[in-house]
């Protein structure tokens, strides 16, 4: 398959269940605002930081963990032991349908990831909303049995999808797929070739170890408000909402976009071997893909970091009321809205570095990762005890700089010996620039006259302004970014052809 080929696969894996995504995340949203209104900090900071890491840990120390953690207090956050084990089990349920995603992913099947997530978030959240109104006294025993319900569905979709897939001899994607029945997915030994591939288990390992060192990085300031308790239930419940509130983009756009286009990147360039070696069209065609999305994810990100230090205030109040939007939440929006531009361009850095690397570079980046873990946790304690939650924001915030720099340095390597230039994509023109820092200082003066205090007719006009200086912002970025434009357009009309015709 040619690279062009395996481009308008990336691109419609990114784009075409985008919409249907963003329909179900926004009933999700508003699902789960409504509960948080019948909830108090604490079992919020229960449920979405201590739970999770317990279950991770629990794979490696069993039940040693429990002896770990602060143990809350049953009038507070009733049944938790007993929660606590659903949790375990939901996510045993999730690990036995994980070769079922790596083989949906792998083949793209871009239908198949986005109903079956969608449809196990949207039970989920519907079944927490009916138990925290009919029966809010079972406290943790809502939110254990809301989860396992998730893994329930998501692994039931991708069972039935694949058995009735290979039970159809006719289909055309049952003959492109690597098995051929069910239980090709379990351990075996042929004949023919060993049980292991050792070149693989290698490559494998050093991923696993990166994997490892990344849940440090990125679950870094929970291990730390957790075990050295920095702050209080509370104070990490409103932590957590901000978080998942100000990572919603990314999960929506940045995502799709690093899982599809990684793929795309593993498929077209050949790990660990220099880009002169290589079929120059395809490094051509990685080279443009890569200053495109870097465009993209810098524009996407300024826009939300610009926009969204103005309504963040507004943001929090109309999805949580005066428990998220008074007090520290709306400066830890502000702050984390910094982080998601961070985010976006080293989501994409990353999956091209991750794509390129050979083995030998994926251990040396381990080590580097393995310092950088150390150093992000002591800054996290730093930063928390010196200026509260925030601390955790800007220990996140170094450390994505970091490992941008890093990326950034691998990707001018790579491409230093060849005419292509794809680092081009994070520059912006000067009118764009001049745009954004119009709108910023236009949209914070708004939000000292008009909100949040004076009432909703004041918070509209509020809206209003930021609307126009939006798209006052995308036109101007519509007229100097021709280059990105075109590969959107190119691209997006191109996958949703695939989809019709397919």
């Amino acid at each position: 398959m040619g690279s062009r080929e395996v481009l308008g696969q990336a691109a419609r894996l990114a784009s075409s269940g985008l919409l249907l995504q963003v329909l179900f995340r926004v009933i999700t949203f508003v699902l789960n605002a409504f509960v948080l209104r019948f909830l108090s900090k604490e079992i919020v900071g229960i449920v979405n930081v201590s739970v999770p890491l317990g279950v991770f840990w629990s794979l490696f120390l069993g039940w040693v963990w429990l002896r770990l953690l602060e143990v809350p207090d049953p009038n507070v956050v009733s049944h938790y032991g007993t929660g606590v084990v659903v949790f375990g089990l939901s996510a045993v349920v999730e690990l036995l349908g994980e070769p079922f995603w790596v083989l949906a992913q792998a083949q793209m099947f871009v239908r198949l990831k986005v109903i079956a997530e969608s449809l196990s978030v949207i039970l989920k959240s519907v079944l927490t909303a009916f138990l925290v109104l009919c029966l809010p006294h079972w406290g943790l025993y809502i939110f254990s049995l809301a989860q396992l319900l998730y893994t329930t569905v998501l692994v039931l979709c991708y069972v039935i999808y694949f058995t009735k897939l290979l039970g159809s001899a006719e289909s055309n994607k049952q003959q492109s797929l690597p098995i051929f029945r069910m239980t090709d997915l379990l351990p075996s030994v042929t004949r023919s070739r060993a049980f292991v591939n050792w070149n693989e288990a290698k490559l494998t390992w050093s991923f696993f170890k990166q994997s490892f060192l990344k849940q440090i990085l990125t679950e870094g300031e929970r291990y730390v408000m957790t075990f050295l308790n920095v702050l209080n239930f509370g104070d990490q419940g409103v932590y957590d909402i901000v978080n998942n509130l100000g990572s919603l983009v990314a999960r929506l756009i940045f995502q799709p976009i690093e899982e599809s286009f990684y793929i795309f990147f593993a498929k077209v360039l050949e790990r660990g071997k220099d880009a002169t070696l290589q079929k120059q069209e395809d490094v051509a065609v990685a080279a443009t893909v890569l200053e495109s999305l870097l465009k993209l994810a810098l524009l996407t990100g300024l826009t939300i970091t610009i926009f969204g230090f103005a309504y963040s205030q507004l943001a929090l109040d109309i999805y949580g009321g005066a428990m998220l939007s008074s007090g520290s939440g709306p400066i830890l929006l502000r702050s984390y809205c910094l982080y998601v531009l961070l985010l976006a361009i080293n989501g994409v850095t990353e999956c091209f570095t991750f794509a390129a690397m050979s083995k030998e570079e994926v251990d040396r980046y381990n080590f580097t990762m393995l310092a950088l873990s150390s150093s992000f946790l002591g800054l996290s304690y730093l930063l928390t005890r010196w200026c509260g939650s925030v601390g955790f924001i800007l220990a996140n915030c170094f450390n994505m700089g970091v490992r941008i720099t890093q990326s950034l340095w691998f990707i001018h390597r790579y491409y230093g010996r060849s005419p292509h230039r794809p680092l081009a994509g994070l520059y912006l023109s000067p009118a764009l620039l001049g745009a954004f820092a119009l709108s910023g200082g236009i949209t914070s003066v708004s939000e000292v006259f008009l909100c949040c205090e004076q009432g909703w007719p004041a918070r509209l006009a509020h809206i209003a302004v930021g609307a126009f200086c939006l798209g006052v912002t995308l036109g101007t970025a519509f007229l100097t970014e021709t280059k990105l434009i075109n590969f959107v357009r190119t691209q997006f009309s191109g996958s949703r052809l695939a989809d019709k015709t397919s």
